[in-house]
């Protein structure tokens, strides 16, 4: 296999490659993409078809993952709304349908019926992707199952403040990977936030601080996306940082001299700030 690529994004490996790759990336088999749509909260996709593996970053109910190759009951594939490639369960995947709604609440339950006494049978987090079937009283039947209409915004609905909506996560834990109520990283923390403002953002923080905003030479705003080696937050005004980190293991926030004081003794100075 030859050329100069980036493996998370890009699904080719050493015995196989998307057949659209053909001509650019050398591979002794290609596979047409087969979409697939994600039928669980969130599900871990994996480095290796283990399920100890490290756990790359996540996939939400109703996100459509192409797959190349199903075998031993994984799935390999890619991630269609960021590009992210890996492993994941086979069981977690199911035919895809065209979304109505996201899920645009921290996290939301499906009901069994519409009682809010009746049964959960799992929990939808942000973002999340749903078909509404129909309206019934306060609640609507979806193809998850019965959901609180409130909880509900149509799909190309964008929240007017992207800050506003990372709030929404303080206190919750850190998350190597993660991007739900159930736990974040850093990256994670704004590309799903982001995303519910209606900004398509790259899952890592190296991707993310190319992609994202202009530079500026001071985070003096709130926005401000700052950026060190492997870690990103965002300025809820002049002075204080929200960010899910390993030092706190949670979101947190704090003054930005306190943060870039400590990360800097472990990764350096900040290398960047971002204005969107």
């Amino acid at each position: 296999m030859a050329g100069d690529f980036d493996k998370r994004i890009t699904p080719a490996r050493a015995d196989l490659a998307a057949a659209r790759l053909k001509g650019v990336i050398d591979a002794p088999r290609y596979a047409e993409g087969v979409p697939r749509m994600a039928l669980r909260g969130h599900t871990p996709l994996r480095a290796s078809p283990q399920s100890y593996a490290a756990q790359e970053t996540e996939i939400l109910f109703g996100e459509v993952f192409t797959v190349y190759e199903q075998k031993d009951g994984w799935a390999w594939g890619q991630l269609e709304s960021d590009g992210y490639v890996g492993y994941l369960h086979c069981l977690s995947l199911e035919a895809p349908v065209t979304p109505t709604h996201r899920v645009a609440v921290v996290a939301t339950p499906v009901l069994t019926r519409c009682d809010v006494k009746a049964a959960v049978t799992q929990l939808l987090p942000m973002n999340a992707l749903l078909r509404v079937e129909k309206p019934i009283g306060d609640f609507v039947e979806t193809n998850a199952g019965f959901i609180p209409a409130r909880h509900l915004a149509p799909a190309g609905h964008a929240e007017p403040d992207f800050v506003a909506v990372a709030e929404r996560f303080v206190g919750a834990p850190y998350v190597w990977g993660g991007k739900t109520f159930a736990g974040l990283d850093c990256s994670g923390l704004i590309q799903t936030a982001l995303r519910a403002a209606g900004h398509a953002a790259p899952r890592d923080t190296d991707m993310q601080e190319k992609a994202l905003g202009e530079a500026v030479p001071a985070a003096t705003q709130r926005g401000d996306l700052v950026f060190w080696k492997g870690h990103v937050g965002v300025m809820l005004d002049e002075t204080r940082l929200l960010h899910a980190n390993a030092f706190h293991m949670l979101v947190a926030v704090e003054p930005l001299a306190e943060a870039a004081a400590r990360i800097e003794r472990a990764a350096g100075p900040v290398t960047s700030v971002k204005r969107l």
